[in-house]
């Protein structure tokens, strides 16, 4: 199958690292259909080519939400069904996200509303600018939220605060989203791509374990302390066969750094 030529994203593959870029900053990355195709041909591209992937934005914020632009023909359809989108476009890109075995990195910079709130938040590991900014902009517009925002913020910050941001629809400046929990480190503006992308390349130089790690933390956001033990049991299972653990073994025994392969 041919490769998907990209218009709304950029991608790049270096040194085990994916960087996937949303690209219309014109709009602030706003989503549209063709955004999310593209997000998630290239989430799917990485999951096979990379070791690690960062997920951010181009320009002046990562994604101001869904692209509403241009809504004169859908406001005049009474049966106008503002789901389809998501259905269609960026409930995937979610899903692929929290499914690859890669651990990604979303790095905010400016707005993360709407859709873009949750696809900053569907990363594994979440870097924030000190511009950077989370908003449940729907209420503003008369909507509900999207994105997996009303799963994922609640298990980050709780209900009492997830709440708050969704009914009232107030930023959250990148130091309280530090504050709260929802996000992992804030560092300035200048320093986000670079910081992104050595955190992204650590991650590329790790075990095989950590695609694991990745599985059983996600799950245990949503099953019962049975279930837990049950995957971590699994997963010991899988990741003591492999070649990383023999090494990571034996560089232990012989005071030196391992060096992991992914296998």
């Amino acid at each position: 199958m041919p490769e998907m030529t990209y218009e709304k994203v950029l991608y790049s593959l270096e040194n085990g690292v994916a960087r996937v870029s949303m690209n219309d900053p014109a709009t602030r990355n706003a989503g549209s259909a063709q955004m999310g195709e593209e997000l998630f041909d290239a989430m799917t591209r990485a999951s096979f080519e990379a070791r690690a992937v960062v997920l951010t934005g181009e320009g002046k914020a990562f994604c101001s939400g869904a692209n509403l632009g241009d809504a004169s023909d859908m406001l005049a359809d009474p049966r106008r069904d503002v789901g389809t989108l998501l259905d269609r476009h960026f409930n995937p890109v979610i899903i692929a996200m929290r499914n690859m075995e890669q651990p990604v990195v979303t790095a905010v910079r400016g707005a993360a509303a709407g859709v873009g709130a949750g696809l900053a938040m569907a990363g594994d590991l979440i870097l924030c600018a000190e511009s950077g900014f989370f908003l449940q902009a729907f209420r503003h517009v008369g909507l509900v939220p999207d994105g997996g925002s009303s799963w994922l913020l609640t298990r980050a910050v709780g209900r009492v605060r997830a709440m708050e941001m969704m009914l009232l629809g107030e930023r959250l400046p990148a130091a309280r989203a530090l504050e709260w929990g929802l996000v992992n480190r804030v560092v300035p503006d200048e320093d986000l791509d670079a910081a992104a992308l050595a955190l992204a390349g650590e991650l590329a130089q790790g075990p095989w374990s950590l695609r694991r790690i990745k599985q059983v933390a996600w799950a245990a956001t949503d099953c019962t302390l049975e279930q837990a033990l049950t995957n971590e049991r699994l997963g010991q299972r899988d990741a003591s066969r492999t070649e990383d653990f023999v090494e990571g073994v034996t560089a232990f025994a012989e005071k030196r750094s391992p060096v992991f392969k992914g296998r």
